[in-house]
């Protein structure tokens, strides 16, 4: 048999190459799960009660687009949050989880060549592996871009050749980033526009973190453009209930934009999407609209960055994040110490590594381990202890 050869250099996922790492080794305590970004808090309990109100639905096929009263929904959470009023029928989509999006905005919306030439696909570096994927599968050059403590933990896309952004046709940006937790500010995001503006490519704005921050909410892409009258297509908007509502079960997700990006992306999205069922879209618009269970959220994850101040502010190095929910440890070795945990401790973590790309010695997350902030808080505090003594004691 022959099979295609445009991902056979892809490397091993991260949890496939974590479970290779570490599963053939026995744990050296009571394991502590601090790899997986799955929120552990109560989503609202009434979500159950609408899928059931409304439990007729699945017997039909779902509104592939998102029913109006889940984008109407979206429409209005995004007037709310970021002061920018879109248009429920033409500027937004709903997607079953925002990976999907992510994905078909390169298939719908990055032309087969810039300027006669293979065009580019720009990714912060760390990133979110879609974001890769998509590239590839459009036939575009990925180009990594360092995100590291040099550069705030934001790519920056302004300090690359005139030769890569005149090929550029998209640019990924995750703000609030993962894993790092910066945020992007009023002024990255205002320069990220005007590139992109000057050499005439998209911004595909990842904000799922956007919900879960320490100090004030987080700038969105949205509302600087607005203020900068930039083209409405020329920025896409992705982001979803799975952190914001602790809801990644649900597979509800947004992609917001101009109206020819949604009228391209849905007349793709007809012919190879996944609808969220009809039930779940309708518990889905409930949630859009209620903040209350995103402020108790929000609450209980800064007790656990005051937990992490806590445990690790005497870590050379540790910078506490501005927003999302994970920590990016410095190591001397981020493959080597997530092994030494497990063998040591049982405490399980992600090394930085994986998220990354880069021959050894020159991929910006060999030196770090990334802790996810999810468990409970006296397991939270008990591993990140642990892993404090272990490997900075």
């Amino acid at each position: 048999m022959n099979f295609p050869e445009r991902f056979s250099n892809l490397p091993a996922y991260a949890f496939p190459r974590l479970r290779a790492l570490l599963d053939h080794h026995d744990p050296g305590g009571d394991v502590v799960h601090m790899t997986i970004g799955e929120p552990k808090h109560d989503f609202p309990q009434w979500v159950t009660d609408v899928i059931m109100e409304n439990a007729a639905g699945f017997r039909g096929y779902p509104d592939n687009n998102g029913m109006p009263e889940l984008r109407g929904a979206i429409a209005d959470w995004i007037g709310r949050r970021y002061g920018v009023q879109m248009d429920a029928d033409s500027q937004v989509m709903a997607l079953n989880g925002t990976r999907e999006g992510l994905y078909n905005a390169a298939m719908a919306l990055c032309p087969e060549t810039k300027n006669g030439q293979k065009p580019v696909i720009l990714c912060p570096n760390p990133f979110y592996q879609v974001y890769m994927v998509a590239a590839l599968s459009v036939a575009a050059e990925p180009v990594f871009v360092p995100a590291t403590a040099a550069t705030g933990h934001l790519p920056d896309y302004a300090g690359l050749s005139d030769d890569v952004l005149n090929r550029t046709t998209a640019a990924y940006i995750c703000s609030p980033a993962n894993p790092q937790g910066a945020v992007a500010s009023r002024d990255y995001w205002a320069e990220l526009i005007r590139l992109a503006e000057r050499f005439d490519f998209r911004i595909f704005a990842d904000e799922c973190y956007s919900e879960i921050y320490k100090g004030e909410a987080p700038v969105g892409v949205l509302t600087v453009a607005q203020d900068l009258g930039t083209d409405p297509e020329r920025i896409t908007l992705f982001n979803s209930l799975s952190k914001r509502s602790n809801l990644a079960g649900l597979r509800s997700g947004l992609i917001a934009g101009g109206p020819e990006t949604i009228a391209r992306v849905k007349q793709l999205r007809a012919y190879s999407g996944a609808p969220l069922p009809m039930p779940l879209q309708m518990a889905a618009a409930r949630v859009w609209a209620d903040e209350a269970h995103v402020v108790e959220n929000r609450r209980l994850y800064q007790e656990k960055y005051a937990i992490a101040d806590q445990v690790m502010g005497g870590v050379q190095g540790y910078q506490s994040p501005e927003a999302g929910f994970f920590l990016w440890l410095p190591v001397d070795d981020g493959e080597q110490t997530a092994l030494k945990l497990w063998q040591q401790t049982g405490v399980r973590v992600l090394p930085g590594a994986y998220l990354a790309q880069g021959e050894p010695g020159q991929n910006p997350g060999e030196a770090y381990i990334r802790v996810a902030m999810v468990a409970p808080k006296t397991e939270l505090q008990r591993g990140l202890e642990t892993l404090r003594d272990c490997i900075y004691g």
